[in-house]
């Protein structure tokens, strides 16, 4: 049995531009239905929603058949979390809060098998297909797309530096805490904040890796695109969830 093939590592390594979903709701139904929507990719978030390692699983078992890649976001950069969403299935990462390149290489470590990482064998998980692929081992971290969070001012400062590490293949900037970072919370148009997202993309296509981002605004994610980045989430579940059903109630309420 064959090694399932990452759609979104490939798309990124030929600079196609992948649109995609922020899922915070922690459902295997919304998980499959969002998977068939048409987006490139879904993000599952483990680190701002209550999104534990089974229900994970489910969700990820319901994204098999859709069209999205779907990439995990682990809580924290650590490597137990990190190999227990791997043996799952994951075959996309995104690791938050990566402040240097020593945080990225201990991010690259934990995605993978000695010699060249750290992550912890096992050959009879959902990642493996229970067993089934010949080779796991020698062929699953070719497969694994990882991409780091930046979301500070001292993150920036090093962002060439991050980027360019080994087995990263892709930044993606937290608009939000970066926000925070530079003295404007809750206001990521701020001039200075757009600026520095701007002045990233071009920083990290320099050194030949993709950005990423997020906004739920559709005018700003065009222009995100716009300044070069690559993947690009435009919406998240919970928003389309609250923002349609507040609509919906006050076209009866009005």
């Amino acid at each position: 049995m064959e090694l399932a093939h990452n759609a979104f590592k490939a798309a990124l390594k030929a600079g196609k531009l992948q649109i995609g979903l922020w899922s915070s709701l922690c459902s295997n139904i919304v998980a499959e239905i969002i998977a068939d929507s048409g987006f490139d990719w879904l993000l599952l978030d483990t680190e701002h929603s209550p999104n534990e390692l089974p229900g994970l699983l489910s969700q990820l078992q319901a994204t098999a058949r859709g069209s999205a890649t779907p990439i995990v976001r682990p809580a924290w950069n650590d490597p137990v979390l990190i190999k227990r969403i791997l043996d799952i299935g994951a075959q996309a990462l995104l690791v938050p809060f990566v402040q240097n390149a020593e945080e990225a290489r201990k991010a690259v470590a934990a995605c993978q098998y000695p010699p060249a990482g750290i992550r912890g064998i096992t050959t009879s998980g959902r990642g493996a297909r229970y067993g089934r692929v010949g080779d796991y081992l020698k062929k699953a971290d070719a497969e694994i797309c990882l991409l780091v969070q930046v979301e500070t001012g001292q993150a920036l400062a090093g962002l060439e530096a991050i980027a360019a590490t080994d087995g990263v293949d892709g930044v993606f900037i937290g608009p939000s805490d970066l926000s925070a970072s530079l003295g404007h919370i809750g206001n990521p148009l701020h001039p200075e904040v757009q600026a520095a997202i701007k002045d990233a993309a071009r920083r990290v296509n320099a050194v030949g890796k993709a950005a990423g981002i997020l906004t739920a605004n559709e005018a700003d994610a065009r222009r995100y695109i716009e300044w070069g980045y690559r993947f690009v989430a435009v919406g998240s579940d919970l928003g389309l969830l609250a923002k349609n059903a507040d609509a919906l109630a006050k076209s009866f309420k009005a």
